[in-house]
């Protein structure tokens, strides 16, 4: 009987321990677990069968969890659990010669720095020069940017 409950203590530590690294890493809880459970297992062995029993139950308990751990890393389980799916939007680009440097255009919602501006009749989004600028106000382009323009205010 305490034979299978070694082994079952041993079984059940190296499951923590595969858990620990795979599932939950840094919570340790099923790490720490793990390790006493197979401190435990490996402590009744030398206790109760001696210590020739014991360096064999300590070494073949490390050489299976390294033969278990490599074999989840490579079963197709871990596929069936992963994500697969792809991002496959991307941030709204400017289209080119729509709007330049030097156009006008003004202000649909408050800049402090970032708001949205109409030019060319585009709706864009635009950032200040740290500035606050009102709902409302005439504005010039000074830098065209991938997803946004730089704009200053101008003085009327």
């Amino acid at each position: 009987m305490l034979t299978v409950a070694i082994a079952l203590l041993i079984l059940l530590s190296i499951l923590l321990l595969i858990i620990e690294i795979l599932i939950l890493p840094g919570i340790m809880i099923a790490g720490v677990g793990g390790f006493l459970l197979m401190a435990l297992a490996i402590f009744l062995t030398y206790k109760n069968y001696g210590s020739a029993a014991g360096h064999y139950i300590l070494l073949s308990s490390i050489a299976f969890f390294i033969v278990a751990f490599i074999y989840s890393l490579r079963s197709k389980t871990w596929n069936r659990l992963a994500l697969h799916s792809e991002i496959k939007g991307k941030v709204n680009m400017l289209e080119e010669d729509k709007i330049a440097i030097g156009d006008k255009g003004v202000t649909i919602s408050k800049l402090a720095p970032m708001g949205k501006v109409k030019v060319n009749n585009t709706i864009v989004e635009a950032k200040s020069l740290g500035i606050y600028i009102a709902e409302n106000t005439k504005v010039e382009v000074l830098k065209v940017n991938e997803s946004n323009i730089i704009v200053k205010p101008l003085n009327n």
